[in-house]
């Protein structure tokens, strides 16, 4: 049996062995660690003009979005959220062809600012990210939770034309592997509906029935996973029975669960998907 080793939670902005530029160089080392995708740094410490300096700019080389990130140690406060929107605009009006999506992150997003951030989140596409220092026996180590995403509008409420593609582009973007998911996927929900049809859409796989879309879940293929969103009301029972059959359960949000498909996980699981699909597809027909 595996030793348990107790962590404890470090500030470090009243820490003297840390500052900002270590967790930034941490970051910098893995970008991956924000969950933010396969991303790259494109540049730190880029200079604003007559706006100081952006503590880090990351790139997705897939989809082309950019992430203006902006750390501090502590409590988030006016200053850091106003510097952020300011970097945000510049780098968005100076390179027009990329979207830009606005990154705060600091150790306690505290209430009353997430909601100030929340208020621009309509109209400028932010995050927060709240981080978190531990110190496990001899080590140390860094965690980052969204604690608010960018707000996006809902599949069945997109316009079809603008976003739809073809497979070819997500094989591209994910991998051949990872998109195959969605052909399993779509053999299960078409045990319950024969009509479905996968729909390759810009951001997401949905689905379509008789031409129209049809979206009680949509499929995220990733590089090395595929990412699966049901759409079913919240409860702890139904994230229990994920998790009891061995699926990971990323998260809950904007009225769907997002399960972490791997390898050979669909049909592992193909008993529960069916359960949670066709309840999701009823749901939705209703």
């Amino acid at each position: 049996m595996a030793n348990y080793i107790k962590s404890k939670r470090l500030w470090l902005s009243e820490h003297p062995g840390f500052n900002e530029k270590w967790v930034q160089e941490q970051i910098q080392a893995d970008p991956a660690m924000l969950g933010l995708g396969d991303v790259e740094l494109r540049s730190s410490e880029r200079r604003q003009n007559r706006a100081g300096r952006l503590d880090m700019l990351l790139h997705d080389s897939v989809s082309g979005q950019r992430y203006v990130v902006e750390l501090q140690l502590g409590a988030t406060d006016e200053s850091h959220i106003i510097r952020t929107l300011e970097y945000w605009d510049i780098e968005q009006k100076k390179y027009v062809n990329y979207k830009h999506v606005a990154v705060i992150i600091a150790e306690d997003v505290t209430t009353r600012f997430l909601n100030v951030i929340r208020l621009f989140n309509s109209t400028v596409p932010i995050m927060a990210i709240q981080m978190a220092a531990f110190e496990v026996g001899d080590a140390m180590t860094l965690t980052f939770t969204s604690v608010l995403d960018v707000i996006q509008r809902d599949p069945d409420e997109e316009e079809v034309a603008p976003g739809v593609v073809d497979r070819g582009y997500w094989e591209a973007r994910a991998s051949q592997k990872t998109v195959a998911e969605a052909d399993k996927i779509l053999s299960i929900v078409k045990k319950f509906d024969s009509k479905l049809e996968l729909r390759y859409n810009k951001h997401y796989v949905g689905f379509a029935r008789d031409g129209l879309a049809y979206n009680f879940a949509i499929i995220l293929p990733r590089k090395g996973a595929t990412n699966l969103r049901i759409k079913l009301p919240q409860s702890q029972e139904r994230v229990e029975q994920l998790e009891h059959a061995g699926l990971e359960v990323l998260e809950y949000d904007r009225g769907a669960y997002r399960v972490r498909l791997g390898s050979g996980d669909v049909e592992k699981h193909a008993t529960i998907l069916d359960t949670f699909l066709r309840e999701a597809f009823d749901a939705r027909g209703a």
